[in-house]
């Protein structure tokens, strides 16, 4: 599982949109805060709109906008916006893949790892995010890949 640089990016535009104060945030502004190419940056909006976790305002004081509040939007919704599927195993519905032996049990491990990306990317919203405060599972997880990278690298 790779995650893209786009949608690294999206998180980072989105999380940063959430800590706006209430007003339209210029793309120029997140693409300085953020590294992230303006012309780059505003493609990666366009798709955020077209799936409705962003809007945008014209004029003077014009810019983005989240569509809907932090809270309500999760790394998973921004992770589909941007780069479709969260784990696409070469355009196949899982449901419907089969192999041969001795790898006719590999679906139901891409339906594993599909659940587990799920089981992260679908409950840690972009309010969580910001806060910082990420549900307690996520936490956990993040901290055991620390200790066991750690041993690995001692």
């Amino acid at each position: 599982m790779r995650i893209s640089e786009r949608v690294d990016n999206a998180v980072r535009a989105t999380a940063e949109l959430a800590v706006s104060d209430g007003g339209p945030t210029k793309a120029e502004a997140i693409s300085q805060r953020h590294d992230i190419s303006l012309k780059y940056l505003l493609d990666i909006l366009r798709d955020l709109k077209r799936a409705g976790l962003v809007r945008s305002k014209r004029g003077p004081d014009g810019g983005f906008l989240l569509s809907r509040p932090p809270d309500a939007i999760s790394l998973a919704d921004v992770f589909r916006a941007v780069d479709g599927p969260l784990a696409d195993i070469h355009d196949e519905s899982l449901r419907r893949l089969t192999y041969a032996p001795p790898a006719e049990a590999l679906p139901q491990v891409w339906m594993a790892v599909r659940a587990s990306l799920r089981n992260v990317l679908e409950t840690v919203t972009i309010a969580d995010l910001v806060a910082g405060s990420l549900p307690a599972d996520v936490d956990a997880m993040a901290a055991q890949y620390q200790t066991e990278t750690e041993a690995r690298h001692s």
